[in-house]
């Protein structure tokens, strides 16, 4: 089974499963869910399914599927308590490589809009589930209301495109043309960033239309002297 690339080969779902197996798997999907936001976790995902079906992959679909919501689970607690403890030294650094601040920015205002619902809607957003853990961190969002959406959120991600694949793997159609699905599913899981970053680029241009331009109406200029006004209410 060999797919195209759209990346570096060590990131492709097929060497990281061939050369790694499970394992590898488990270390990306746990890398994805609170450190890195460049890793292949849908594709990941979705080729484990595959490979199971397969036979590639020996485990049963059920083990699979368990270690990678655990792996996926565990992420996610890893990425909130580094928000907890270093939220606002993460925030603060603009220039920082690792963590950029659009990517906070845009897991921040996700959060803000859909509330703890979003850390189980960001697992199926490549960069936001990355870092929408750290933001429930850094805004002390309940650690009770974060474990439980989290494990939701990592069953329904981890277990579900897993399942999915598995199932899908299972038809001829799906087996003789791997590489176009695989390259439809990488783009397809891109269009919600694309969309959230063109949503966010036109909520900024929004606000600074409507911010008063320094000296409007008069209100940002110097007031007048007492004995003008006086004057003024005498006339």
């Amino acid at each position: 089974m060999n797919t195209l690339a759209l990346g570096p080969e060590w990131i492709s779902p097929e060497y990281l499963i061939g050369q790694f197996g499970l394992i590898g798997i488990l270390v990306i999907v746990f890398a994805e869910s609170g450190l890195f936001a460049f890793l292949p976790g849908d594709s990941l995902l979705f080729t484990a399914g595959l490979f199971t079906a397969s036979g590639t992959i020996k485990q049963p679909l059920w083990l699979v599927c368990a270690l990678i919501a655990a792996a996926a689970i565990i992420g996610d607690q890893v990425g909130y308590m580094i928000g907890k403890v270093f939220g606002p030294k993460l925030f603060n650094k603009p220039n920082s490589k690792l963590f950029k601040r659009e990517n906070l920015d845009s897991a921040h205002d996700f959060m803000e809009k859909h509330g703890p619902k979003a850390i189980v809607l960001a697992r199926f957003v490549p960069i936001i589930r990355t870092f929408a853990p750290m933001v429930a961190g850094a805004t002390a969002m309940k650690y009770r209301t974060f474990l439980l959406f989290n494990v939701i959120g990592g069953v329904l991600w981890g277990a579900g495109v897993t399942i999915l694949g598995y199932q899908l793997g299972q038809f001829e159609f799906i087996k003789n043309n791997v590489e176009p699905i695989f390259i439809g599913i990488v783009l397809i899981s891109v269009i919600p960033v694309i969309l959230e970053v063109l949503k966010s680029r036109k909520e900024k241009k929004a606000k600074a239309a409507e911010a008063p331009a320094p000296g409007a109406g008069g209100q940002d200029g110097p007031p007048p002297a007492q004995g003008q006004r006086g004057r003024h209410a005498k006339r």
